[in-house]
């Protein structure tokens, strides 16, 4: 009930400020150019409508009519958007501290967002920021045992330089982990100056402030830190479509420019998601596709796999059309092209990536020949029957060694099974994952659940299940495009032979 009475509250503050998801709002004037126009009641109703979604994001935003692709459906006002230039224009103290420092446009949002939550409901932004997560599961957020959790090996030796995805995710979390400490540490001496309380000044504080950064703030034009959006940040997210992927610089999280010398055709792309509009001096939300009444309305944040979506907002796709996995590959393979690393990939769908396909038909030719057959590589173009057997034969043993380094998909998924359980104590969670495997020992020692005289389940505890549930559920993403990999690559296989 009282977190019903905090969201009425917020939306009557934001109807206030001139939220609206109005049809006939007019954006040059701020006014509804509808007969008999009254003051709305609410800031949402006629577009779109607060719901739930269990398996799709959670609290989420709902169509209450038809929608068309490119229709206006919400529109908040600069004066609305909280930046680094508002909330420093009104508090002397934090103007006169701030540019004494060398911090980054990241840091100095986050010093000014601890200064503001500080203020309590002393703060302008109050309604706004109890509407705020109390914690986040973005990648800086996991400890060592969680970050661990990414992969589990079965066997610690594999025969090569572990170079690939799975050793690429630890390394994300613990750069993400050590990024935050260092920008932390760096803006300490202001946060004194500014004498927060010991809270505001921890790094617990430091990390839900970037977080809240790094999963909810928009691009505007003026500051590369972005800002907070009331309303227009409870859309959940939808990967880009073919059509959007090739325009990801249109998104909301990207830069929202149009395309130099096709005004028209920008016009029209940049209607699918989000953008600042300077014209309007408000942030535009549009519908990226048709909607029917009752669908979820989302919005596209950018083309993310599911490990920066992780890194960045705390949540993972079950089908996210850019997801990707990588393998060790030849050491040699790098010398022969010009693709870079990261384009050397496997797809969401089992496929190699055309640069990856390219590289290993240019590698599985004799080398007195390359340069006879580069062109067909570099066009995509098989080099010859032979050869593409000799690549689908090594990418499949490849995708087979790494799979059995590590646990299964199905210990992974029966795992998963009985962690979605609901635990109402610290002993019924223990007696579930005791002794199950050598990593559920791990969880519990680490969370000091061995001990028997605790009762309540901790809310450490809590979270910490929380983001082991998401880095098995990437591991086993990872597992899967292998496995679709080595189907991919039989089918080949057996068509050719």
């Amino acid at each position: 009930m009282e977190e019903a009475v905090k969201l009425e509250n917020f939306m009557e503050w934001a109807t206030a400020l001139g939220i609206s998801d109005s049809p006939f709002i007019n954006v040059d004037k701020d006014e509804l150019q509808c007969p008999n126009h009254r003051q709305a009641s609410s800031c949402l109703g006629q577009t779109l409508s607060i719901s739930y979604f269990p398996n799709a994001g959670g609290r989420g935003l709902c169509a209450v009519r038809d929608l068309q692709k490119g229709q206006l459906i919400l529109r908040v006002p600069k004066s609305a958007l909280m930046t680094s230039q508002s909330l420093i224009l009104n508090d002397h103290r934090l103007s006169i501290s701030i540019p004494k420092f060398s911090l980054s446009s990241t840091q100095i949002l986050t010093v000014a967002l601890l200064n503001e939550v500080a203020k309590g409901k002393r703060s302008w932004w109050y309604l706004y920021l109890t509407q705020f997560p109390s914690n986040y599961d973005i990648l800086s957020s996991f400890d060592q045992f969680e970050i661990q959790a990414l992969h589990s090996y079965v066997s610690t030796f594999l025969g090569w330089d572990i170079n690939w995805q799975l050793d690429d995710a630890t390394w994300a979390a613990e750069k993400a982990l050590e990024k935050a400490k260092m920008e932390w540490e760096s803006a300490t001496t202001i946060m004194e100056e500014l004498m927060f309380k010991p809270h505001y000044m921890s790094f617990k504080a430091w990390i839900w402030a970037s977080a809240s950064i790094s999963s909810r703030t928009m691009h505007i034009p003026w500051d590369a830190a972005g800002c907070f959006c009331p309303v227009g940040d409870l859309f959940n997210y939808a990967a880009p479509g073919e059509e959007q992927v090739l325009y990801g610089d249109l998104t909301v999280a990207d830069t929202g420019a149009r395309l130099d010398g096709e005004q028209s055709d920008a016009q029209s792309l940049r209607l699918t998601d989000g953008v600042f509009e300077e014209e309007s001096a408000a942030y535009c939300f549009y519908a990226r596709r048709n909607y029917r009444k009752g669908d979820q309305v989302l919005l596209s944040y950018g083309t993310y796999t599911n490990l920066e979506l992780l890194e960045h907002y705390g949540f993972i796709l079950d089908g996210n059309p850019n997801d990707k996995a990588y393998v060790p590959l030849p050491s040699d393979l790098h010398s022969l092209c010009s693709w870079p690393g990261d384009s050397l990939y496997i797809q969401q769908n089992g496929k190699p990536s055309f640069a990856l396909l390219s590289a290993m038909r240019l590698w599985a030719t004799p080398t007195h020949l390359q340069k006879s057959v580069r062109h067909l590589a570099y066009s995509g173009s098989p080099v010859s029957n032979a050869n593409e057997i000799i690549v689908m034969e090594w990418l499949a043993k490849k995708c087979r060694l790494v799979l059995k380094s590590l646990t299964s998909i199905k210990e992974d998924k029966s795992l998963l099974s009985v962690m979605d359980k609901e635990f109402e104590s610290a002993m019924e969670l223990k007696c579930a994952l005791l002794g199950l495997t050598d990593e559920t020992c791990a969880f519990l020692k680490n969370n000091n659940l061995l001990n028997n005289e605790i009762i309540d389940l901790p809310r450490k505890a809590i979270r910490s299940l929380d983001k082991w549930k998401l880095a098995i559920r990437w591991r086993v993403k990872y597992k899967m495009m292998l496995c679709d990999c080595i189907s991919y690559c039989i089918t080949v296989i057996n068509d050719l032979s």
